[in-house]
């Protein structure tokens, strides 16, 4: 490794190398450099160091989850992860450097993995098959750009790139995808501000009952109406290789709600704690204190593209949508 500190490590269970080295072709392919190397897996203090060294510099780590490291209770690759999650505690909170991917159907809420894990986006590349959004993204994360932006960008970058350099991701796309991202946006908005309206409409009709009877309830009470979740959108289509617009297109939902609306919207690290976790909309709307949740799906068929949203409010389980929206 010639320039640590602007390259990628890969830690993974020897049962894993396979997998790991699929990854690696890819990157390396892309031209950046990566730290993998088999024949330097043999132990000794002269390569627990070298190891350590690369740990200390590298400017991403990327651990392997699978089945296989949920199996093993020790190994050196464990080692390598309580090592890269200590370096993250010294980094700013919105500094991107820890990169999980899982190669299998290992779940995160149950993986036998630091709790940092947990708290990051985690990347499926079925047993190694590294997809080009992956190679994208790690790309734009070792960029000058991405280390030299403002902390919200640098947030999105580990969504998905926002470069202006040539060859953007799904640039062809772009014009429909902000129109889909501009009129769920719009259609949430619009439904809280109507809502709010009839609701309190329906309030001053029905006089001081209903006000004795929602006083009862203090859990509602206490949270903000003008509230909102955006939850990963799941990725619906057949090939399953549209996570990384699905997870692009909930952070941007994000992004124009908290800007161009005066609802308190939950963050982003906090909503996508709960992708792939079971959890009911009360109780995630409970824990982000929000009175609404927005939730939807995006299916690729061909050159169509899908993204279905929905409103739901929470206390009621009321649903406004669904909400459809087809580009090509």
């Amino acid at each position: 490794m010639s320039q640590s500190q602007k390259a990628v490590f890969l830690s993974y269970a020897s049962q894993d190398a396979e997998a790991a080295r699929r990854i690696c072709e890819a990157l390396r392919k892309a031209g950046i450099e990566v730290w993998f190397d088999q024949s330097e897996l043999r132990g000794g203090d002269a390569w627990d160091q070298k190891i350590r060294g690369h740990i200390k510099n590298c400017a991403l780590f990327i651990p392997i989850i699978s089945g296989n490291t949920d199996s093993r209770t020790e190994g050196y690759f464990r080692l390598e992860w309580k090592l890269a999650v200590d370096r993250s505690h010294l980094m700013a909170d919105d500094a991107s450097f820890l990169l999980p991917v899982v190669i299998d159907a290992t779940p995160d809420a149950t993986a036998r993995v630091p709790d940092r894990f947990r708290q990051l986006q985690w990347s499926r590349l079925p047993s190694g098959e590294t997809s080009p959004a992956f190679v994208e993204r790690v790309s734009s994360l070792l960029t000058p750009e991405a280390s030299s932006a403002s902390p919200q960008s640098r947030q999105s970058a580990g969504i998905g790139p926002r470069r202006s350099g040539p060859k953007p991701v799904a640039s062809p796309k772009l014009p429909p995808t902000l129109l889909i991202i501009a009129a769920v946006a719009v259609i949430a908005a619009g439904y809280l501000a109507v809502d709010k309206f009839v609701l309190s409409k329906h309030g001053t009709d029905s006089g001081r009952a209903l006000s004795v009877a929602q006083s009862s309830i203090s859990t509602p009470a206490a949270i903000p109406e003008k509230s909102i979740a955006v939850l990963p959108f799941t990725d619906m289509s057949e090939k399953k290789d549209q996570e990384y617009f699905s997870d692009g297109l909930s952070e941007e939902l994000i992004d124009l709600l908290a800007k161009g609306t005066d609802m308190r919207v939950a963050a982003r690290t906090s909503t996508f704690s709960f992708k792939g976790k079971q959890a009911t909309i009360p109780e995630i709307a409970k824990t982000l204190g929000v009175a609404n949740v927005l939730e939807g799906s995006v299916r690729k068929a061909g050159p169509t593209l899908r993204v279905t949203a929905q409103l739901i409010r929470a206390a009621e389980g009321i649903m406004c949508g669904p909400i459809p929206t087809t580009a090509n």
